[in-house]
């Protein structure tokens, strides 16, 4: 990903994504109403192993859900978003994504010491 596309990515997901989990592993979601089909297929190019859910369509709710998790988030994403939420970007966002590593600190290990051995 080259600077202007890791921006893209930092901005969409501190003002719209969620940082959590499974239980087992972090994920990293986004939804959009299906008017941003083109923005959340952008996001899943520059992401990859990332997935693409729906479209959903809840009462009056029309979305797509984008999420990464697993080895491609640990491995590709969030180094980025390490990297650039920072508290000076956005306290909130920093804090939510500091409580998805310090929960799942056991499995992104697990992940970076995986990705390392087959690299390897």
């Amino acid at each position: 990903m080259d600077a202007r596309d890791e921006g893209i990515v930092v901005g969409l997901l501190v003002s719209q994504g969620h940082f959590g989990g499974d239980g087992k592993q972090p994920q990293v979601t986004l939804r959009m109403h299906v008017r941003h089909e083109a923005l959340i297929r952008w996001l899943a190019d520059r992401c990859p192993g990332s997935r693409i859910y729906g479209p959903y369509h809840h009462g009056n709710r029309h979305y797509f859900q984008w999420m990464s998790r697993g080895a491609a988030l640990v491995g590709e994403l969030l180094p980025i978003l390490e990297q650039h939420i920072t508290p000076e970007l956005d306290a909130h966002a920093h804090e939510r994504l500091t409580t998805m590593t310090d929960r799942y600190a056991e499995a992104i290990e697990r992940l970076r010491t995986r990705a390392a051995y087959l690299s390897a």
